[in-house]
């Protein structure tokens, strides 16, 4: 009975205090489809340093046990799998809240964005469907090239699994709007760090328009 009155008092005392016996962060599961490739390395790594992760899962097709080993050193509270080939791509995506997918070969000099497309557009496929059965609720990042067409290609599979949720499928094309901070910065001679600069269209080069006519520097 006095064993159970302190620990009573001592909750009392620690909600007065702003303490909390469960965790601040709620639990959140990302996984990175292409996690050993140029940007998936780094991409884990910020992952690993976002506070809001509590588990990262990372998937390629070779090379991510040693990428999952160097990034699970990193001294914040997310945990860390590396996933290898078709068989653990389940297993990687089971449960995931987040799902992004940098994964596809780069676009290499003298390659057209549909060269591009016809390598990129098997794999997204196959790893949309994946997603669809093991993680159907999560959101899904896409950065895979041409990202014009691999978004459509992800919302026709998961359409056809019967997942689609047009509020849960993104292009990043974040790419496309520091590129356009960093121009007007040099040319206007203001801090980068300061400049907003809105981008419209799509994400191929003919299409994306930064509108410099509206950039502004709040420094």
């Amino acid at each position: 009975m006095r064993m159970s009155l302190l620990r009573s008092a001592s909750q009392h005392l620690r909600r007065r205090r702003g303490y909390s016996s469960t965790p601040a962060q709620p639990e959140r599961k990302v996984a990175i489809l292409g996690a050993a490739g140029g940007i998936g390395q780094p991409l884990a790594l910020l992952m690993k340093l976002n506070p809001l992760v509590s588990s990262l899962s990372l998937y390629d097709i070779a090379a991510t046990p040693g990428v999952a080993a160097d990034v699970s050193h990193i001294n914040t509270r997310a945990l860390v799998k590396g996933f290898v080939g078709d068989d653990q791509l389940g297993e990687a995506l089971e449960g995931a809240d987040l799902v992004i997918i940098p994964a596809g070969v780069p676009r290499k000099p003298g390659m057209t964005r549909d060269d591009l497309f016809k390598i990129n557009a098997g794999i997204v496929k196959g790893l949309c469907t994946a997603i669809a059965t093991h993680c159907p609720n999560a959101l899904v990042n896409m950065i895979s090239n041409p990202v014009n067409s691999t978004v459509p290609i992800a919302a026709e599979v998961f359409k056809k699994a019967g997942t689609y949720d047009e509020k849960k499928l993104f292009g990043v094309t974040t790419l496309d709007v520091v590129r356009a901070k960093t121009f007007y910065a040099g040319k206007a001679n203001v801090p980068v760090t300061g400049v907003n600069v809105p981008v419209v269209g799509g994400h191929a080069g003919i299409t994306i328009l930064p509108l410099f006519s509206q950039g502004y520097s709040c420094k």
